[in-house]
């Protein structure tokens, strides 16, 4: 049986929203509700916080200590290093890649990538985003540890150490064996992740109408709950993604 350990990178120093991670949703940090629904998951042996050893990620050690999560804490820009630390310290077969902005994400989109990956014995990385055909806020990145080990020897440039799987898609997709999971439909324009106040407010409002934040919510439930309600999903409709 693989060990499957969700590692999840998180820090209060967002460039748009600082201290978005631990924004109140439905009455807790978002990044709470984001665990709790990671930890759901059918495939995960455990989920893991990695966050940064600055004095001002102390409030996300402090909430994983809180919350029964481990948490490892190591440099602030390479963050690939991080991900080593946690799959190190937990003894990961499967490491399984988060970002602490996407409060929406759904368990079984998780389970069905981490799925995909155990019954491609020769694939060396899955997602649910290349192509992406799920809401931006969904994403779900796994690979064998060894293949986090080969990223760790071959990465070097800089974006590839802070964005993790940056060498597989974008620098040198053609050493590794890609598999990804598709919706039925598109829905890539909808934009459910948190990097700016407007997106904030668009989780805020959906917890509101639906629960989410104590209610995970199949994901297709809540995009048709959003198709009947374009106000809500007009409140972050412009925000610009952060290009890398």
């Amino acid at each position: 049986m693989s060990r499957v350990v969700v590692v999840v990178q998180a820090r209060m120093t967002s460039t748009r929203l600082p201290g978005k991670i631990l924004a109140d949703v439905g009455g807790r940090p978002m990044l709470a509700g984001q665990l709790e629904r990671l930890r759901a998951m059918r495939t995960a042996s455990e989920v893991v916080v990695a966050t940064t050893r600055l004095s001002t990620d102390a409030p996300v050690a402090a909430l994983c200590e809180q919350l029964g999560v481990r948490c490892v804490r190591g440099d602030e820009h390479d963050v690939l290093s991080r991900f080593v630390l946690a799959a190190r310290e937990t003894r990961a077969d499967i490491v399984v890649r988060s970002t602490a902005d996407c409060p929406l994400v759904d368990t079984e989109v998780a389970d069905a990538v981490v799925r995909t990956l155990l019954q491609a014995p020769a694939a060396d990385y899955a997602s649910n985003v290349h192509p992406r055909t799920f809401p931006r806020g969904l994403d779900v990145e796994a690979m064998p540890v060894d293949t986090l080990a080969r990223l760790d020897r071959a990465a070097t440039s800089r974006p590839s150490r802070e964005h993790v799987t940056w060498f597989i898609h974008a620098e040198r997709p053609d050493l590794f064996e890609r598999v990804n999971v598709q919706a039925e439909s598109d829905y890539a324009a909808l934009r459910w992740t948190v990097d700016t106040p407007e997106d904030l407010a668009f989780v805020r409002a959906v917890d509101a109408a639906l629960g989410t934040a104590t209610h995970a919510l199949p994901w297709l439930q809540v995009a048709r709950w959003l198709e009947a309600h374009p106000e809500v999903a007009a409140l972050n409709q412009a925000v610009a993604q952060k290009a890398h």
